[in-house]
């Protein structure tokens, strides 16, 4: 599948198992721990890990600015395959423009290969943002699994 010009796609390989990794993006405790730029906290992380299960997390800026994102889960096969869609509030609290994310997770030797995919977006900017954003994510996942790895094996 050709990428399309509004839909960002990651690829990293961590060095965890796959399953350890499908446990860090569905399991509240542990998405708290990387799941937001550096700099930033996670002081809710909840949802209903179901199709159809709504997902919803709070992140709060290093300046102390709170931020709500959420969305629904659309497709759950552990340890595989997440599929979710995207919207952050506005300060209302209504949703922005919504986005779904698929996140494919694929076993290569003991480490785990991770295809992101999000779109489609509004703007390129608003791709721009948040390859960032997830690359920062992706960057904290990867040393959360080093240290839980080295927990779990050591």
């Amino acid at each position: 599948m050709a990428e399309e010009k509004n839909e960002l796609v990651i690829t990293r390989t961590f060095d965890a198992p796959r399953e350890l990794v499908f446990k860090a993006w569905t399991e509240p405790e542990r998405i708290k721990q990387w799941l937001a730029p550096r700099g930033f906290k996670i002081p809710v992380a909840e949802g209903e890990l179901r199709p159809g299960g709504k997902w919803r997390q709070s992140m709060v800026a290093p300046d102390g600015m709170q931020l709500w994102l959420g969305g629904v889960y659309k497709e759950i096969n552990p340890p595989e395959r997440l599929v979710f869609t995207h919207a952050w509030d506005d300060p209302t609290g209504k949703p922005g423009p919504e986005t779904t994310c698929t996140v494919v997770f694929t076993e290569r030797n003991g480490k785990t290969e991770m295809n992101f995919r999000q779109g489609p977006f509004p703007t390129a900017d608003s791709k721009a943002q948040h390859n960032d954003g997830w690359s920062q994510c992706f960057d904290r996942l990867s040393e959360l699994l080093a240290n839980t790895t080295a927990l779990t094996h050591g």
